[in-house]
């Protein structure tokens, strides 16, 4: 089953501008906003107008999802690494305020004021460029059973409980999925790595861009375990799943 969190960090710059992505060996086109798949060769009807399916994901992202540019400053300042400051000078500067009208707006004092925000944030573009490169050199050099699996991009706790390898992943899947890992899991763990790792193998019985109802979600994690409410509890608590406030609909976070 895709993991969507992931597909998303692996994706090019230029696929994430973009909100979509098309894998070859499915050939399909993905949205990496929230996983719905086009299959390539299908042909899609809008509006009495027919769309391949490169034309119509660019269309559902529009529609859906409005500017990919905006999808993106709302994520959270742990992976944006933005002040909600300097999120509100980038939107009125992409809605083309000028230096003078974001003054205004934000009500700065001064135009060379928004002027010298702007400079710090065009250095913050070079610098993440260097920084960008110098990582994917690492990831080249660096063996795969050391790289960190990916966490929940949407995660509010982004801390050691995902600081993982991969090779620490499959260990741990190995000792408490002793039948293999489509279970049932042997217990689970009061660590919370080890739980981190064996949740984000659980989200893969999920399909993203799917509502369960908790029944479903209970009926999917019963054969895992027989505490299936306290492995629902954590799929929400470490942020691989969401949920409506009164419980009636579950979905994976991406």
């Amino acid at each position: 089953m895709n993991d969507v969190s992931d597909l998303f960090w692996q994706s090019s710059l230029q696929d994430i501008k973009a909100g979509y992505t098309y894998q070859s060996h499915s050939d399909e086109f993905i949205c990496l906003i929230c996983g719905q798949k086009f299959p390539d060769g299908v042909i899609y009807s809008h509006e009495c107008q027919l769309y391949e399916a490169k034309k119509y994901i660019k269309m559902h992202i529009a529609q859906c999802h409005g500017s990919v540019f905006h999808v993106l400053t709302s994520l959270d300042k742990q992976l944006t690494g933005l002040t909600e400051h300097q999120k509100s000078l980038l939107e009125l500067f992409y809605a083309g305020y000028s230096d003078a009208e974001v003054a205004k707006a934000v009500n700065a004092g001064s135009t060379s004021t928004i002027r010298n925000h702007r400079f710090s944030l065009r250095e913050k573009q070079k610098q993440a460029k260097i920084f960008l490169a110098i990582m994917e050199l690492l990831g080249e050099r660096m063996p795969k059973k050391d790289a960190f699996i990916e966490i929940p991009r949407s995660s509010k706790q982004v801390d050691e409980r995902f600081a993982i390898t991969g090779q620490e992943s499959d260990h741990i899947l190995a000792a408490y999925f002793k039948q293999g890992p489509d279970g049932p899991l042997d217990r689970f763990p009061l660590k919370e790595k080890k739980r981190a790792a064996i949740l984000r193998h659980l989200i893969n019985y999920f399909e993203t861009g799917k509502n369960y109802s908790e029944k479903e979600v209970n009926e999917i994690l019963k054969p895992i375990y027989h505490d299936y409410i306290l492995l629902r509890r954590n799929l929400i608590e470490y942020g691989f799943m969401d949920r409506t406030p009164d419980g009636s609909s579950y979905w994976v976070k991406l």
